[in-house]
């Protein structure tokens, strides 16, 4: 049964995860200042429609029934209490979008009502257009694609091949008030197509709100184990800023371990790309003047986001209005941003649009950092309590296996046990053992 904790205080969470960063808490540090975390993940099933070259599920995953309604409910409620109003969530699995679609919108619906920012993550497959109308309207506020060449799609050998479904995916989402993210795994043999992969989300920037690269691991049931010497952090962050047509300053903004995360928020003029912000100190200082600012504030507001970083843009106002000595320093940075965007996309008629980029590094399940796990921003809500996504996926039998006592909504307890197979020779046994 999981129970959730009371709400903390104001700046509690945030004193918990600057003691969580340890000795990487540094001046340009996002966690700790604007939020305690980056993002909690939510599995809510362990089915999959796709069977991918470098999955992080288990083997036992296919054969796992999906946890009761009310145990996701109870740990987005944990969420809420653990981290805060405004935290990011990821609705995952498996592929969330083969639970029952009105399990699947009553989730996003408590989700938002428990002040939470949810996200689905899924490849695409069961995410028709009428699902993703019907979980925009229950308050879904991204939606993340994951498309790669790992997920082996028949007639698509390439990334290049890919786009035709990340244009379909696109028109699927067009319209509706979703920002739409782009997952890619980045693995030896479609790591050289990275830049075409940024060209291609820069030239869709009006509906791309983030591309996210995550770096092969060997984690899971995946097939293809650990990643190629040669590719490296600094190889794909390189790869981006040749894509992007720009050297793009990964060390200013920090969201967690500098080893984990690699996040750069920009905007696209026309097809120029331009960082938001450039130089550490100022945005150091930044932090320091306007950090618990910058966080705050109810989700509506947090919904034009697509990641934390994008809490800067809406704290420049509020610097302006409560500490004057910022007003020079941001017209600075608007200079600087003007001269670099150039004049010729006022030519377009199309205003500047947000893009990020983030490099996920994620580590091999037997090669497990204690301090990276320690200073984790990405976490999974479990049964236990949050869990680092790495440590997650590193013991995934642990937390997808263990029987759950569940709460229901009259106050009673019933038995869950995932394992089919399991719950079958129990029923077998004793059929009040367990809960229908």
């Amino acid at each position: 049964m999981t129970t959730g904790t009371p709400d903390l205080p104001d700046g509690a969470s945030l004193d918990l995860a600057r003691a969580r960063m340890g000795v990487v808490f540094s001046p340009n540090q996002i966690l700790g200042r604007t939020q305690p975390v980056g993002c909690t993940a939510v599995e809510i099933t362990q089915r999959c429609n796709l069977d991918c070259t470098l999955c992080y599920l288990s083997e036992h995953s296919e054969s796992v029934r999906d946890i009761p309604l009310e145990e996701v409910f109870a740990r987005l409620d944990r969420i809420r209490s653990s981290y805060g109003a405004g935290t990011h969530v990821q609705i995952t699995g498996g592929d969330p979008a083969l639970r029952k679609h009105a399990e699947l919108i009553a989730i996003v619906r408590h989700a938002r009502n428990a002040g939470l920012y949810p996200a689905l993550f899924t490849n695409g497959i069961a995410a028709s257009r009428s699902l993703l109308s019907s979980l925009a309207a229950a308050g879904l506020c991204d939606v993340a694609f994951h498309v790669d060449t790992t997920q082996r799609r028949p007639g698509f050998a390439t990334e290049a091949a890919l786009h035709a479904v990340r244009d379909e995916y696109l028109a699927r989402a067009r319209g509706l008030p979703l920002n739409v993210i782009f997952n890619t795994t980045v693995h030896g043999a479609n790591v050289h197509e990275v830049p075409d992969l940024v060209r291609y989300f820069v030239a869709h920037a009006d509906q791309v709100g983030m591309a996210s690269f995550q770096m092969q691991a060997d984690t899971g049931r995946g097939e293809w184990g650990a990643r190629p010497d040669s590719l490296s952090l600094g190889l794909v962050r390189s790869l981006v800023n040749t894509g992007s047509g720009s050297a793009l300053p990964w060390e200013v903004i920090r969201v967690g371990h500098p080893l984990c995360h690699s996040y750069v928020p920009t905007l696209v003029f026309a097809d120029r790309v331009v960082p938001v912000v450039e130089d550490v100190q100022l945005f150091g200082e930044f932090l320091r003047d306007f950090g618990q600012e910058a966080g705050s504030g109810p989700v509506p507001l947090r919904a034009v986001r697509n990641v934390p970083g994008w809490t800067v843009l809406r704290a420049w106002g509020l610097a302006l209005a409560r500490r004057p000595r910022w007003l020079l320093r941001g017209l600075r940075e608007l200079s600087r941003i003007l001269r670099r965007a150039g004049p010729g996309w006022l030519l377009h008629g199309v205003p500047p649009r947000k893009l990020s980029f983030f490099v996920h590094n994620f580590m091999d399940a037997r090669h497990l950092d204690p301090e990276r796990v320690e200073a984790c921003s990405f976490m999974v809500m479990t049964h236990k309590g949050p869990v680092s996504m790495c440590a997650h996926n590193a013991r995934r039998d642990e937390y997808i296996l263990a029987p759950l006592a569940v709460r229901q909504r009259d106050g009673s307890v019933v038995n869950f046990e995932p394992l089919q197979a399991r719950r079958n020779r129990q029923a077998s046994a004793s059929p009040d053992a367990v809960s229908p």
